[in-house]
């Protein structure tokens, strides 16, 4: 490491991605630090992880700690709707049983570096702080408690991060910086970087409750610790329902912000209104406890002009977020510090840290990323509809590949260009069975792009 700089390379924020890329990091040898504004452990939404995780985790040697937090196991994901409208009119092969139903198990594909046949929904409090004392255990240093409010980029080849103690700022210069400060985006807030999504404006009202009977809201009770998501009969608005522990169940209501901030802002209102227009989800949240009080998250999708510069990278939410329907927020994170972690020890093996250095991670992060986006749109698009898909034995591989995370590796699976193609054709058709039946939400191809 030059004499002039401090580390090899630093760190904004301590999330998924943060943590991750400094274990790679650390474990190359590179001399990494991270900068945390809060103090683990922190709460933070987002408690559902797809199988895409686990050969991150086992790259960087956690998953060990994660099985032994004993967090529960994730096996599926499944969808339901107060809609029983049967399909079988329709052209697919599904042996349907309605609109809006589905499920589907991660043990009916493999994966490519995954090896169990489940994940886990975690709390992201504690699953956040194991990975960040996993860093540190292998030799990242850790600060917490302190914000970088800027980072200066005068000398490209020493970027200086203005850290802040309390009412002290010090400046720390490094190598190189790393952008893993998740929804408060810290470079693309400062180089002005940051792009609104044209499409996905979506708000989350989200809280825990104790007792739930997951059992009463699931087809089959042997899966009533997937996770749930659970159509509602209100415009481009549905619930999440994610086990924290064996008692406690998070439940969230995302939907558009014109709705929400029709509701004036009352969270509580707009909560209980939603889930009301389902009775038996209504009825299974009245009967438990409410644990943690209503938060609302928004602004949930946009995109960055550029992810990676002379002496910089954005990874995780700091890069891109785009709508969680299909939990891909940690996934995201933590793939992205892989690739990400990669191209940054090519570059200091190198001596040289400019944005072409950088350009392997910047195309598999676009491609899998605008893969999750057309397969988002494509969802909203289709709504409850989707489902059909789920249960064709012609697309369901392949749908379940995109659920899995599976989108970094491979060209486009095919069964999206079909949901694409068939969207299009009931678009253009007034008379057509699903026609009615579209979701109001269009995203244009440009819409994905970085």
């Amino acid at each position: 490491m030059a004499e002039d700089v401090q580390y090899d390379v630093g760190v904004i924020g301590g999330g998924p991605a943060g943590s991750t890329v400094a274990s790679y990091l650390a474990r190359a040898g590179l001399d990494v630090a991270v900068f945390e504004s809060a103090v683990f452990p922190r709460e933070h939404v987002g408690e559902s992880l797809v199988p895409a995780v686990i050969p991150v985790m086992n790259d960087i040697g956690v998953t060990p700690k994660i099985e032994a937090a004993g967090f529960p196991r994730k096996y599926g994901a499944a969808w339901t709707s107060a809609d029983t409208r049967p399909t079988s009119t329709l052209d697919f092969d599904a042996a349907s049983h309605g609109f809006g139903v589905a499920e589907i198990a991660y043990e009916e594909r493999d994966q490519a570096g995954v090896d169990r046949i489940y994940t886990w929904h975690v709390d992201r409090a504690q699953f956040d702080q194991i990975l960040l004392k996993h860093a540190e255990s292998l030799g990242a240093k850790v600060f917490q408690g302190v914000r970088v409010n800027r980072v200066d980029f005068d000398d490209p080849d020493r970027p200086v991060l203005q850290a802040g103690i309390g009412r002290t700022t010090t400046p720390i210069p490094v190598r190189m910086v790393v952008d893993a400060s998740g929804r408060h985006t810290q470079l693309g807030s400062q180089l002005k970087l940051k792009v609104p999504d044209p499409v996905f404006n979506q708000y989350a009202i989200h809280t825990w409750f104790e007792g739930l009977d997951r059992a009463s809201l699931a087809r089959d009770p042997a899966q009533a610790d997937y996770i749930h998501v659970h159509f509602l009969p209100l415009e481009a608005t549905w619930v999440w329902q994610i086990p924290i522990t064996d008692t406690i169940t998070s439940i969230g209501v995302v939907t558009q912000k014109a709705r929400f901030k029709a509701a004036k802002d009352d969270l509580e209102t707009f909560f209980w209104d939603s889930v009301g227009s389902r009775p038996d989800l209504l009825k299974g949240l009245q009967e438990a406890e409410r644990v943690r009080p209503f938060k609302s998250e928004g602004d949930y999708s946009y995109g960055m002009r550029q992810i990676a510069g002379d002496g910089m990278v954005l990874i995780g939410d700091a890069a891109r977020f785009v709508d969680p329907i299909f939990s891909s927020g940690v996934s995201v994170a933590m793939n992205s510090a892989r690739f990400a972690a990669a191209d940054i020890i090519a570059a200091a093996g190198a001596g040289d840290f400019r944005r072409e250095r950088f350009d392997t991670y910047v195309n598999i992060l676009r491609r899998g990323v605008n893969s999750w986006y057309d397969f988002i749109s494509v969802y909203y698009r289709l709504n409850i509809l989707f489902t059909a898909f789920i249960d064709d034995p012609r697309y369901r591989r392949d749908v379940i590949r995109m659920l899995q995370g599976d989108v970094y590796d491979g060209p486009e699976p095919p069964a999206l260009g079909v949901m694409r193609e068939f969207v299009a054709a009931v678009e253009a058709d007034p008379d057509h069975l699903w026609h009615h039946r579209l979701g109001d939400l269009k995203a244009p191809a440009a819409a994905a792009l970085f």
